[in-house]
C-alpha cells in the first residue's frame, strides 16, 4: 500500500513476508588501531586501501594498522570498518588575530598529519560582531583541499544565535578553544593569492601521542570509545586488533575484553601469536595460562615475513587472514573449510618458521591453525579450528566453518525477524516467521550448506511481562546438520526489541542465557 503523506513525500508499506533474506551476504571485518589521521573512536567503512589512505593516511612505521588494512584488501576483503584510537594525541591549533588577542581553534582530528587553515572575511556583513569563517583541511604536500566548511555570519558573543562556539559543534574540522573571544577575528590578509583567498595556517601542529595501551584499544562501552565504538555498527563478522606497534603485542586484557565483546555481537576475533611463543609446548601453555579458550577466537601460528625482506622483520598475518575469510565467504560460503579450496596467502608473505607434522597436529588439537609452505610458493593454512577446541564446553564448535556458519545463521535470522517483535502473537505471525526463515534455509541448502537437506524450524511468538512493561518476543528453534560437522546442532533464538538471546545445547550462549532446547525431528 502506498500513501501520500505530504507534498512530494510518499510512504510505501511492505509486507514482512515480502522481505526475503539474502543467502550470500558480504562478510564485514572491523579493525581497531592507531593511524596518522582520521576521526577518533568513529567506525569508518572503507572499501579499498585507497579509501583508507585518503581518510587515515599512509602506512605508518609507528603502527601496524595500515599494513593490516593493506593485507586485508590484497587477500580479497571488500568491507572493512576502521576505528582509529589514540593515546593523548592532540589536534593542530589555529590562532585567528582579534584586536591584540586571538580566536583559538583546535582541530577535531588529532595528529601531526592534519593540516588546517582558515580564512576570515566580512563580506555582506554590517554587524561588527559578526564574521564569515572558512575552514579547510589540505594536503601539506600538494596543497590540494581535502575538505572545506563555510560558516557565514558567526558571532563572537556567547548569547548570540550564531555564536561561533555553538556553530563549530557541527564542524568535522575544528572546535573553539577556551577562553572565549572578546572580539571578532580580523579579516585575513595573508595567503596564497593564486587560490583567490587569503588563509592562515595552523600556528601549532598536532601531535600523534604515545604508543597505544590495552586500555586505549578496549575503550569505554558507555562512551563508545575503543572497540566499543563498533556499537554504532549494525553488524560485523570478524574483529582484529593489530599489534600495538610494529614490535608490541596486544595484551591479554584487550584480547579477553575483545573476546567478550565478540561473543555478545556474534563475531569472530582473530588472535595473533605472541612473541614469546616459539614452540608447541610454549604455545599450548600460553593459551591455557591466558585463558584463550573460546569458540569465538581464531588463532594461527607462526608469524610471517615478506619475501626478500630480512628474516628478523616479523609480521602478523591477522589482516590477511581476515581478508581470506571474506573472500572465501563471498566465493564459497561461510560453511566451507578454507583448506577445502586451497586458499592461501599471497606470494609475498611466507611463514617465519617451519612447523613439522607432529607440532602441526599438536597445535591443531590446542585450537591453533598453522601457516605452512604450500604449492607454488604460497603459504597455506593447515587446520580450520577455533580456540575453543581445547575447552570441554566448546567441543562441538571446534570447527571454524561450523562456528562461523552458526553465528551467521543466528545474526541473519535475528535481524530479519525484527519485524515480528511487535506483531500479534498469533498463528498467522508464527506462520509468516517460519515461512520467511524456511525460505532462507532452502536457499542455503541449494548451495550445499546442509548434510542431506537436514534442517527444521519451529517458532513461537509470545507476549510477556517484564518489570511491569509489556515485552514482545519471538522464539525460534533451528535444528540443522551443517556440512563439516559430525553432529546435528540446535539453536534457540529469542528475538526482542532490545536484541537477541542465543542459546544452544552445544556451546555457551553468545548473548545472555537462552531458552532450553526443544526436541523434534528433522523435516
Amino acid at each position: 500500500m502506498t500513501e501520500a503523506v505530504d507534498q512530494g513525500i510518499t510512504v510505501t508499506e511492505i509486507a514482512a513476508m515480502d522481505q526475503s533474506i539474502d543467502v550470500l551476504q558480504e562478510t564485514t571485518a572491523a579493525f581497531v588501531g592507531r593511524a596518522l589521521r582520521g576521526p577518533l573512536n568513529t567506525p569508518v567503512l572503507v572499501r579499498n586501501f585507497g579509501d583508507y589512505r585518503r581518510r587515515f593516511g599512509e602506512d605508518w612505521s609507528c603502527s601496524s594498522l595500515g599494513r593490516a588494512v593493506k593485507q586485508f584488501f590484497e587477500h580479497g576483503g571488500q568491507r572493512l570498518y576502521v576505528v582509529r584510537v589514540a593515546n593523548n594525541a592532540r589536534g593542530a591549533m589555529l590562532c585567528l588575530p582579534a584586536s591584540g588577542t586571538a580566536v583559538v581553534l583546535r582541530a577535531v582530528e588529532p595528529g601531526s598529519a592534519e593540516h588546517l587553515r582558515a580564512a576570515v572575511d566580512y563580506d555582506a556583513i554590517s554587524d561588527d560582531s559578526q564574521f564569515n569563517l572558512t575552514l579547510q583541511r589540505v594536503d601539506p604536500a600538494t596543497g590540494l583541499v581535502l575538505d572545506q566548511e563555510l560558516f557565514p555570519k558567526l558571532s563572537y558573543e556567547e548569547d548570540a544565535d550564531n555564536f561561533v562556539g555553538d556553530a563549530l559543534l557541527a564542524s568535522s574540522l575544528a572546535r573553539l578553544e577556551l577562553p572565549y573571544p572578546t572580539h571578532r577575528p580580523e579579516a585575513t590578509t595573508a595567503g596564497d593569492e593564486r587560490i583567490g583567498m587569503a588563509y592562515i595556517d595552523h600556528a601549532q601542529a598536532g601531535t600523534d601521542g604515545s604508543e597505544l595501551t590495552d586500555y586505549d584499544l578496549v575503550g569505554s562501552r558507555k562512551a563508545h570509545t575503543g572497540l566499543f565504538a563498533l556499537e554504532d555498527v549494525e553488524h560485523f563478522d570478524v574483529l582484529y586488533l593489530p599489534p600495538l606497534g610494529r614490535a608490541a603485542d596486544v595484551g591479554p586484557a584487550a584480547i579477553l575484553a575483545a573476546e567478550l565483546y565478540c561473543r555478545r555481537r556474534g563475531a569472530m576475533l582473530i588472535v595473533d601469536p605472541r612473541a614469546e611463543w616459539s614452540t608447541g609446548e610454549e604455545i599450548i601453555e600460553g593459551i591455557r595460562d591466558l585463558g584463550y579458550a573460546s569458540p569465538n577466537m581464531l588463532g594461527y601460528f607462526p608469524r610471517v615475513v615478506e619475501r626478500g625482506a630480512p628474516e628478523e622483520v616479523l609480521q602478523h598475518a591477522g589482516g590477511a587472514i581476515a581478508g581470506l575469510l571474506c573472500k572465501h565467504d563471498r566465493t564459497y560460503g561461510a560453511w566451507h573449510d578454507l583448506n577445502q579450496h586451497g586458499m592461501g596467502l599471497q606470494r609475498q608473505l611466507l611463514p617465519a618458521t617451519t612447523v613439522d607434522e607432529e607440532n602441526r597436529q599438536l597445535l591443531n588439537r590446542a585450537g591453533l591453525n598453522v601457516l605452512t609452505h604450500g604449492p607454488a610458493g604460497r603459504a597455506r593454512i593447515i587446520g580450520s579450528v577455533t580456540m575453543g577446541r581445547g575447552a570441554e564446553t566448546h567441543r562441538e564448535y571446534a570447527s571454524l566453518p561450523v562456528r562461523r556458519f552458526c553465528l551467521r545463521l543466528a545474526n541473519t535470522i535475528a535481524k530479519a525477524t525484527q519485524w515480528a517483535v511487535f506483531e500479534p502473537g498469533d498463528k498467522k505471525t508464527v506462520h509468516r516467521i517460519r515461512a520467511q526463515v524456511l525460505t532462507y534455509l532452502y536457499g542455503l541448502d541449494e548451495l550445499g550448506a546442509f548434510v542431506d537437506s537436514r534442517f527444521a524450524v519451529r517458532c513461537d511468538a509470545t507476549v510477556g511481562q517484564e518489570s511491569g512493561n509489556e515485552r514482545h518476543g519471538v522464539t525460534i528453534l533451528l535444528a540443522f546438520h551443517p556440512v563439516g560437522s559430525d553432529d546435528e546442532i540446535s539453536l534457540t533464538l529469542h528475538v526482542t526489541a532490545t536484541g537477541c538471546r542465543v542459546g544452544s545445547t552445544a556451546f555457551a550462549p553468545t548473548v545472555g542465557q537462552g531458552p532450553a532446547r526443544a526436541s523434534g525431528d528433522f523435516t
